[in-house]
């Protein structure tokens, strides 16, 4: 489980069913949720709440996300924007992020990756609001950026500390490259793909994973971490 204390995330999406199943899924991971259908009651909510994660859809009628985005950074709103797009253009993708949008999700999303986003959010922004971590035979210590596999705490260097802990909270989803790319290297990496194959080798090493149990290939596929 993870530990969570105060943490608080506003939705906004005037998608009724969306914010309904979200507001859910965050709740029982144990966050402190509000809701907004529309721009403007997002930015007064917000304000008011103090919120650290905003998962703010762009295509809203009114004010879109892209202008809340740009006014809860004008007045100073501390938290990480998370933004939602049905659409996959790369200039919509660039200009919430120049708008000081923190991370992008495209729609359709699983929870599971809105939630990994989430947390990585709050890893690189509130560390002092996250806890430990425990997956199966993982434990992840965010503020000692340490993990451990069956109580033995795995050197690793800060790019496979990133890649593991990106896995170990998708475990059972498969993760193409493409995907582990943007998570742990970031949009902006301009190298070659091959770097994952590399970096997963690594990974297989240090977890005595000889036979490929823990973290499996699924061919044109991707990855995906298996727990005991």
């Amino acid at each position: 489980m993870k530990s969570i204390k105060g943490v608080k995330i506003l939705l906004v999406d005037d998608e009724p069913h969306i914010l309904q199943f979200l507001e859910l899924g965050l709740v029982n991971e144990g966050f402190e949720v509000k809701t907004a259908a529309n721009g403007l009651t997002a930015i007064n909510l917000a304000t008011e709440f103090q919120p650290q994660v905003i998962v703010l859809d762009v295509m809203m009628p009114g004010m879109d996300g892209f202008e809340a985005c740009r006014m809860m950074k004008k007045t100073g709103i501390n938290a990480a924007i998370i933004m939602l797009t049905a659409k996959d253009e790369i200039e919509d993708r660039v200009k919430g992020l120049s708008l000081g949008a923190d991370d992008y999700l495209i729609k359709p999303f699983s929870f599971e990756e809105l939630l990994a986003r989430i947390h990585a959010r709050l890893r690189n922004q509130f560390p002092s609001l996250i806890g430990e971590v425990v997956n199966g035979p993982f434990r992840i210590d965010d503020r000692r950026k340490e993990i451990s596999y069956q109580d033995r705490v795995l050197e690793l260097s800060p790019t496979e500390y990133e890649l593991l802990h990106y896995m170990v909270l998708n475990y059972g989803i498969v993760l193409s490259k493409a995907k582990i790319l943007d998570a742990v290297w970031g949009y902006d990496f301009g190298g070659e793909e091959n770097i994952v194959e590399v970096y997963i080798r690594s990974l297989r090493e240090k977890l005595d994973d000889k036979e490929h149990k823990l973290i499996r290939t699924l061919r044109g596929s991707g990855y995906r971490m298996d727990l005991p």
